[in-house]
C-alpha cells in the first residue's frame, strides 16, 4: 500500500522541527537536565502507546520497536535529582488523547508513524549530539527495514491523527523551553562525559 502520509503531514512536521527546542537538540549543547525532562515526557507517551499498540498486535507487523525501557535507561543515566522531572501539559493532553483512541488501531499506528519514524530518522542524528548514551535511538535490526515495515501499515486516512501528534510534539517543545531549566551546557562542558 503506497501512502502519501509524509506529504499530508509535511507542514505539521516542519513546524515541529522549527521549534527552538528542536534546534537545541541538534546543537550538541543541550543541558542534561532539560534533555532528561524531555525524555521523561516522552517516556509517558511511549509507555501508554506501547501498551495499546501491543494489545492491538501492531508489533507483530513492525517488529519490536518499543522504546520505553531504553528511555528509562537514558533517564537513569542523566537525571541526578531526588524529585522526578516535570511533566508538561502537552504530555497530560497526550495521555488523555490516548485513552480516547485506545481501541482505534489506525490512530495508534498514526502515533507510531510520527514518534518511531522520528526516532528512526532525525533521532539517529540527535543521538550523536545529546548527553548520555542515547539508547532511545538504538534499534534492533536495520533501520531502513524497520521504516519499510511501518510504511507498509500506514494509510492516507491517518493524516489527521498524525498531524495531531506532530502538533502535540510542537507543544511539548514549546512547553519545555518555558520551564526555565538550564538550556545549554557551559562552554567548558562537553556533551559526553
Amino acid at each position: 500500500m503506497s501512502s502519501k502520509l509524509k506529504e499530508l503531514t509535511w507542514e505539521h512536521h516542519k513546524n515541529a522541527e522549527r521549534q527552538e527546542f528542536a534546534k537545541l537538540l541538534m546543537s550538541g549543547k543541550i543541558h542534561p537536565d532539560l534533555y532528561a525532562t524531555y525524555l521523561w515526557n516522552q517516556h509517558k507517551k511511549y509507555d501508554i502507546l506501547e501498551a495499546m499498540a501491543g494489545a492491538q498486535g501492531i508489533f507483530a507487523e513492525t517488529g519490536d520497536i518499543r522504546r520505553k525501557l531504553k528511555i528509562e535507561a537514558d533517564i537513569a543515566e542523566l537525571w541526578k535529582h531526588d524529585k522526578e522531572p516535570l511533566m508538561v501539559q502537552s504530555t497530560i493532553d497526550y495521555l488523555h488523547r490516548m485513552r480516547s483512541i485506545m481501541q482505534d488501531r489506525e490512530k495508534l499506528i498514526a502515533h507510531i508513524y510520527v514518534l518511531i519514524m522520528g526516532d528512526l530518522s532525525g533521532g539517529q542524528m540527535i543521538k550523536k549530539r545529546i548527553p548520555g548514551e542515547g539508547k532511545m535511538y538504538d534499534f534492533e535490526g536495520d533501520t531502513n527495514e524497520i521504516k519499510e515495515k511501518i510504511r507498509a501499515i500506514v494509510s492516507d486516512d491517518m493524516a489527521e491523527e498524525a498531524n495531531w501528534v506532530f502538533d502535540s510534539a510542537t507543544q511539548l517543545f514549546q512547553q519545555l523551553m518555558e520551564l526555565g531549566l538550564e538550556r545549554t551546557l557551559e562552554p567548558s562542558d562537553t556533551v559526553s562525559e
